[in-house]
């Protein structure tokens, strides 16, 4: 996998079978990779230099900001708020799942997993110099649990309780049966000031900086126009293993814009230190310019070995003209991914084929020998398919219209009985097939338009 950026010259570039004892880190898969000893995460450079602004955009495409609440559903939050904030444990982004010491020293996971227990680090403050409880701990479970975004509230969803047990430890106890991963869920939650939400509501939108006790704290900013985050010489976690060769600049300002033009222009410009290019056709056509061949300004595709995630077009399940998996493989055959690389993308994308695309938690092939000993118990509760090779999406000829595709794609809907009457794809009651895109930005309707008329051939409307 490959992530793109153009970036100004000169800036500066889980435990084992539980045991019920105290470690340095949390994690579900097999053993934790680094030591109780280990000096910094795997990837960081620990002499990297500190200091220095870099102006740049968020990660997560807002054009405009109201709030410095990211945890509610109202408003919509300035990025990278988690710069404010520390967490009990910080995840390695070299193993799947696992996370290690911040706030907490230990992590104490009960043999039935249904509980864990973090000692807390009696150094932890927030940036007023207020001492970072148990109390705080839990206070923020209860916000976020009753109050926070709709995310927060169905992730805490089987986590009973958090209690206090001194001033410095503080417990979490679980229920029901998919409680592998909340240990680890708990422990990366960020941690608010009990006292700073007594004397102001949760949940409402402000722009009145919160109080955290993380790397950085809000500078200034112009509501939808900018932030700038200044980093903490106080901080008290700056020489914490986990954050060796870490946030490293003094100040980074994050600026918005309404469209990608704008930004592209801002870069070209000078504008911005660092941008990560999203759309193929503007990094194939529109960076030829003086400042890229005279190498003020540097357009490079960097590797990127972490878990991409995937980009694609996501079914309401709860629709019932979806249940039936032969009209969602139909879906897939419609869509001509060959083509639209080609023709839209400038042959730069890789097509992803799994919820957990670039990681080792991607399926491929046939279920392994260690994975059928999971599988097999449950093999009366699975489908058949679950036993074969991976599921792939299919590769057309590029043509744009895979008549060999398209003709599968009918045959299966009309197996799982949409059959086409007067042009159009309808069920046994007569109602027709139809589907309706929501899309993130107008970019995509490039993507959408040939697509659609692929499913018209089908009869879909």
């Amino acid at each position: 996998m490959r992530a793109i950026f153009a970036g100004a010259l000169g800036a500066l570039v889980i435990t084992g079978p539980a045991t019920a004892e105290p470690r340095h880190g949390i994690s579900a898969f097999g053993e934790l990779a680094l030591s109780e000893d280990f000096d910094r995460l795997p990837y960081v450079n620990p002499d990297a230099p500190k200091g220095g602004q870099i102006t740049t955009l968020g990660t997560a495409g807002r054009i405009t900001f109201d709030s410095l609440n990211g945890f509610i559903l109202k408003g919509v939050a300035a990025q990278e708020l988690t710069l404010l904030f520390d967490t009990l444990m910080v995840r390695n982004q070299n193993e799947p799942d696992a996370v290690y010491s911040l706030v907490a020293k230990t992590a104490d996971v009960a043999a039935d997993r249904m509980s864990v227990t973090f000692v807390l680090d009696e150094a932890a403050a927030f940036s007023d110099g207020s001492k970072l409880t148990a109390d705080d701990v839990c206070a923020t479970f209860s916000l976020l649990k009753d109050k926070g975004h709709p995310s927060y509230q169905i992730s805490l969803g089987d986590v009973e309780s958090c209690t206090v047990d001194a001033a410095n430890q503080a417990t979490y106890n679980f229920k029901g049966s998919n409680v592998r991963d909340l240990p680890a869920t708990v422990a990366v939650l960020p941690i608010f000031s009990k006292a700073f939400y007594e004397a102001n509501e949760f949940d409402k939108t402000t722009l009145t900086p919160p109080l955290g006790s993380g790397p950085y704290k809000v500078k200034q900013l112009k509501q939808g126009q900018f932030i700038t985050y200044e980093r903490r010489q106080d901080y008290w976690a700056k020489d914490k293993p986990v954050n060796h060769g870490r946030y490293n600049f003094d100040e980074i300002k994050l600026l918005y814009f309404r469209d990608r033009t704008a930004e592209l222009e801002a870069i070209k410009a000078g504008n911005l230190d660092l941008r990560e290019e999203f759309t193929s056709k503007s990094w194939a056509t529109e960076y030829d310019i003086p400042a890229v061949k005279e190498g003020r300004l540097i357009k490079e595709t960097l590797p990127d070995d972490r878990a991409s995630g995937a980009q694609g077009f996501f079914l309401n399940m709860r629709r019932d003209k979806f249940a039936d998996i032969r009209v969602r493989q139909a879906l897939d055959m419609a869509f001509d991914f060959e083509w639209t690389n080609k023709n839209l993308f400038f042959g730069a994308y890789q097509r992803t084929g799994s919820f957990f695309e670039n990681s080792v938690l991607r399926a491929a092939d046939k279920p392994s020998a260690e994975e059928l000993v999971l599988l097999e118990p449950l093999k009366d509760m699975l489908p058949s398919a679950a036993f074969d090779a991976a599921y792939e999406p299919p590769v057309s000829n590029g043509s744009g219209q895979d008549r060999k595709l398209l003709r599968q794609a009918a045959n299966l809907l009309g197996e799982a009985g949409w059959e086409v009457k007067n042009g159009t794809r309808v069920n046994a009651d007569g109602k027709p097939l139809t589907v309706e895109f929501l899309i993130f930005a107008p970019t995509f309707e490039r993507v959408i338009g040939p697509y659609v008329r692929n499913l018209k051939l089908l009869g879909i409307d």
